[in-house]
């Protein structure tokens, strides 16, 4: 058996209990510590998810000697920061996405990274689930044709007006917490097919009454053998996970590419044979991404998630801002050097 990952979390944030806490529970990972901004809290949170201790700040569970990956899904300006701190500490790191608040950002902690032997991860859970790469497959091998059109949809109901989703302090926006997966499911269709993915147009509305957050974006991409590849991202709209893909004899779609657990479908359509429908398991998303994070950790097996990868992601979502006439996001300020 492969040694058990020893842990530790940072803060105690909604997406930890399926993220983390669930996968490395079921598949034999032990959750050494946790900390919080409120130790209370983080005494209650680690008896209600079985982990070992408690630290009474981020630093002190960094430093702790027997934790070797630091899992951190604190807000998003708060990623980069702690991703730096854990770095410098000799941890393996699993970021939550997006990776940093901008591209600059996120450059200087790839190139941090790349000067150690750890491994840095960020958590696009979705890219590790058979249902994706089936997906790609049918996209590139001549089943739905020539692929001509390739759709990412993520929208969700609006959080409270207090989410932090709404914060330009913590890096908030729709393209940060919604966008961010569409630009790297587009980007990842676009190296399966040996393409580059450039910006062609985008727009966003902003939040009522604050500025600069954008509550909606739709983006259009031109890969460089001709595939036009949309998103539409939504921080106010209707429960919606899916993917598109569209040929020249049929299109295939996967209704839900982020709770695969609830729904494991991906439905193919062609001229010649009509509809057929595959399922690909309810393993969910993130046991198959605990899976490759063990593996790079322990076997120092190869993954996509990196920190090159995530730096051209943020290139993009940057750009889209942009275009969209908003303003990147600003990073808090990091001791370089």
């Amino acid at each position: 058996m492969t040694e058990p990952l020893r842990i530790g979390i940072l803060g105690a944030a909604r997406i930890s209990d399926m993220s983390i806490i669930e996968p490395a529970h079921q598949l034999g990972h032990r959750l050494v510590a946790v900390a919080a901004r409120n130790r209370q809290r983080a005494e209650q949170y680690a008896a209600e998810k079985d982990i070992e201790r408690v630290h009474d700040s981020y630093g002190e569970l960094i430093n702790d000697p027997e934790v070797e990956v630091v899992y951190n899904p604190l807000p998003n300006s708060l990623h980069a920061p702690w991703n730096v701190a854990a770095i410098r500490a000799g941890k393996h790191v699993f970021s939550e996405k997006p990776f940093a608040s901008n591209a600059d950002e996120a450059s200087y902690v790839h190139a941090l990274a790349a000067s150690t032997s750890q491994v840095v991860f960020e958590a696009f859970h979705y890219r590790y689930h058979p249902i994706f790469q089936r997906l790609l497959e049918i996209s590139n091998d001549g089943t739905i044709g020539e692929l001509t059109r390739f759709h990412v949809t993520m929208s969700m109901p609006a959080p409270a007006p207090d989410d932090l989703r709404w914060s330009w302090p913590l890096s908030g926006g729709c393209l940060m917490d919604l966008g961010c997966y569409c630009v790297h499911v587009i980007r990842t269709l676009a190296a399966s097919r040996d393409s580059t993915v450039s910006l062609a147009d985008a727009a966003a509305g902003q939040r009522a009454d604050l500025p600069q957050m954008d509550e909606w974006c739709n983006a259009t991409f031109r890969l460089s053998d001709g595939v036009v590849a949309t998103a539409a991202a939504n921080m106010a709209g209707k429960w919606n996970f899916s993917i598109t893909a569209t040929g020249t004899t049929g299109n295939a779609l996967v209704p839900n590419f982020i709770d695969v657990h609830e729904d494991d479908r991906l439905i193919i359509r062609t001229e010649e044979h009509g509809e057929r429908i595959e399922r690909l398991g309810r393993r969910s998303t993130y046991a198959y991404q605990m899976d490759a994070l063990a593996g790079a950790i322990r076997h120092g097996r190869l993954f996509p998630t990196t920190t090159a990868d995530a730096v051209d992601n943020m290139m993009l979502i940057d750009e889209c801002y942009r275009a969209s006439g908003f303003e990147p996001r600003q990073a808090m300020t990091i001791k370089r050097g």
